[in-house]
């Protein structure tokens, strides 16, 4: 198998190159070589996928059977539509990394593969769609979206989308499970929210890139959602944490409402809890049947720490600030249920 990876310098896209290589492919990488690092042993190609000239000058290091395509997230459908063109007689599939969130009911509704999507044009520019008043849909989902149909109007039935919500793992740059690390770490009382035995879905990136490259070999199309089918309680995800940190903390479970009240951040200053219906109802079962296969999240999170103590750095991605309730904020609130 010949295949490029547009990315390939950071978590996903670094899996995916350096799994495709452990399977004995040739890998092909085209990104900026601004940030991350090469994979040893890809031909690395430098170059800006909004210029056509440099699309072009990519297209000759062809052909592929198949593009990974995990840079995506900060363009607008007509870049994708720009790059999917430029490269259509070069390739003979394209496995694009998309988002839930390209879903009209995300977060609110469980979801399947076939729930409708949001409605964005392929040459859409960066503007097209809105993020509603409490936060849902989004621009961001709108946008992929519209990167979605462009994909699919070049490649058709050689556009495969995977579809997760978190992504976790080593070398995670958004910041979401290392800050659950750091504070089961510090111990003591740990905000926690209720209830514990909420379940949560997110994958392993190692998980994400096995299956991308299962597509890029297969002959399938359309969407995939890439969510854990087991999942784990937050209750476990917090215990594993202490467990594998030696951090000598106990949560304290605080209703969604009491937290509200507090002015604590969904998604940000808890990661991951969020109270919307749908947020971890996603059916992954298409993608099973597919072959995707979930470790258990609690390796994840053993692995996750042991390449932050192994100094572990992920890229310099302004998310990584977003995540995490400030510890004052915490202890106030904490304070009152002492």
């Amino acid at each position: 198998m010949r295949i490029l990876v547009i990315g390939g310098t950071w978590f996903l896209g670094t899996c995916v190159a350096e799994r495709a290589l452990a399977r004995g492919w040739s890998v092909t990488t085209f990104n900026r070589g601004l940030s991350g690092r090469e994979v040893e042993g890809v031909n690395a190609i430098h170059g800006d996928r909004t210029v056509l000239g440099d699309l072009e000058r990519l297209a000759q290091h062809g052909p592929w059977d198949a593009v990974v395509d995990t840079s995506s997230s900060d363009f607008a459908p007509r870049e994708v539509l720009l790059a999917t063109t430029a490269l259509r007689k070069a390739a003979r599939r394209w496995v694009h990394i998309s988002t839930v969130s390209v879903y009209q009911g995300w977060p609110h509704e469980p979801l399947t593969d076939q729930s409708p999507l949001l409605d964005c044009p392929a040459d859409a520019d960066g503007t097209v769609g809105y993020t509603g008043p409490d936060g849902s849909p989004t621009l961001y989902g709108f946008q992929k979206a519209g990167g979605e149909r462009a994909v699919c109007e070049v490649f058709g039935d050689g556009a495969v989308f995977l579809r997760p919500g978190v992504i976790l793992g080593p070398g995670e740059y958004v910041g979401r499970l290392p800050w659950w690390l750091s504070r089961a770490k510090r111990g003591g009382s740990i905000l926690a929210p209720a209830p514990s035995e909420q379940r949560i879905q997110p994958v392993d990136v190692r998980d994400v890139a096995e299956f991308a490259l299962d597509q890029a070999s297969s002959e399938t199309s359309g969407g995939y959602n890439v969510a854990h089918p087991q999942g784990m309680t937050f209750a476990d995800l917090l215990a594993e944490c202490l467990t594998v940190t030696g951090g000598a903390g106990k949560p304290v479970w605080v209703e969604p409402t009491v937290l509200a009240e507090r002015g604590v951040k969904q998604w940000t200053e808890l990661p991951l809890w969020r109270t919307h219906a749908g947020v971890w109802s996603v059916d992954s079962s298409r993608a099973v049947a597919a072959g995707l296969r979930c470790r258990p999240l609690a390796k994840t999170i053993r692995d996750t720490w042991a390449w932050l103590v192994a100094d572990g750095r992920p890229v310099d991605h302004p998310r990584w600030a977003e995540h995490g309730i400030a510890a004052e904020k915490e202890a106030k609130i904490l304070a009152s249920f002492s």
